[in-house]
């Protein structure tokens, strides 16, 4: 335990956060758990506006949002194909080292959803509703 009760809090709710994540992948794999969330919070991140990424990033754990904003460049331009398949070859990219993590679309599905059991279901709703369609539909799968 710290003295700072704040750290305390993150460090439980992010563990919180993965050990949904494991359950949702169906092995305890720490490493793992953590790959596919950091994957699909990037992937999530670059598909929304700067106003959205900030709103998001207010609902997550401290530790949960250095992650989601960790190499965030908030002028780059938000990419070119933002549909599903773009979206996944991304998730897929930046899970390369992990191939207990190799079907792209069920990672984003569990990250998705545990997002849905922690985040409140207005911020989940903005979220939703500025994303690709079919990225849209990988959420609703959720």
């Amino acid at each position: 335990m710290s003295k700072l009760a704040v750290l305390d809090t993150t460090v439980q709710k992010t563990h919180e956060w993965l050990r949904d994540i494991k359950t949702g992948l169906g092995f305890d794999n720490d490493r793992a758990a953590y790959a596919a969330l950091r994957a699909t919070l990037h992937g999530l991140r670059d598909l929304l506006g700067t106003e959205q990424v900030a709103h998001l990033g207010a609902q997550l754990p401290i530790l949960v949002r250095g992650v989601f904003y960790e190499g965030w460049q908030p002028s780059a331009v938000v990419p070119e194909r933002r549909d599903a398949d773009a979206f996944l070859d991304r998730i897929g990219h930046a899970l390369r080292d992990h191939p207990e993590l190799g079907d792209p679309a069920r990672v984003a599905r569990i990250v998705f959803g545990v997002l849905g059991e922690h985040l409140t279901a207005g911020e989940v709703d903005k979220v939703v509703h500025t994303l690709p369609r079919q990225v849209r539909a990988l959420w609703q799968e959720a």
